[in-house]
């Protein structure tokens, strides 16, 4: 049976607003839960890159349009966005750490959204994802990418694990979705 849930389908279809919504309904009904999502930034119109955002509001740089990066760090780059790194993992390595087996007893919930490209330029990332998702007790809520070019090894280690269900989202079905996500995050929770 799938302890772990997560939500598939193309740039802009919903992914992101059905983990939030997710999220409130689960933490409305008593579940711990952390993680984090990721939101786009615009400026004039214009999506200049995307922001990391805790679920207890934090908020951190994942990427921007055309910027530089650090001195002395390589250069990750996604299409026209430049991934930092050190912002992103100040922010989300802790709150996976928090949701490793070492946080105590009981079930919880760790949202990650997304894995993805410019999340996977970090090693410890990927670390702490196979933690989390190893993790006794703990149920992932995530968001992983349609598979297109070059797989990436993450997102195919989680699809094919047995542990895993994956929710494709489309224009459809993605009004309709959210009693069956929360559903699925409870019965892995038992």
């Amino acid at each position: 049976m799938a302890r772990h849930v997560f939500l598939t389908g193309p740039p802009g279809v919903g992914k992101t607003t059905l983990i939030q919504k997710a999220s409130e309904v689960l933490k409305s009904s008593g579940v711990p839960i952390d993680g984090f999502y990721t939101e786009e930034v615009r400026q004039g119109g214009r999506r200049i890159g995307f922001d990391v955002v805790t679920l207890s509001g934090v908020r951190g740089i994942l990427s921007r349009t055309g910027s530089e990066p650090p001195p002395g760090k390589r250069e990750c780059r996604v299409g026209q966005y430049v991934v930092d790194l050190t912002s992103f993992e100040q922010l989300a390595l802790p709150v996976l750490r928090n949701a490793g087996p070492s946080s105590g007893p009981g079930r919880r919930v760790c949202v990650i959204d997304e894995i993805g490209k410019m999340e996977l330029f970090s090693q410890p990332f990927i670390q702490a994802v196979r933690q989390v998702l190893s993790a006794p007790g703990t149920v992932v809520l995530g968001t992983i990418p349609v598979p297109k070019g070059k797989p990436l090894a993450l997102v195919d280690e989680i699809r094919n694990r047995s542990d895993v269900q994956v929710l494709s989202v489309t224009k459809e079905n993605r009004n309709h979705l959210l009693p069956d996500i929360v559903t699925c995050v409870q019965s892995g929770m038992q």
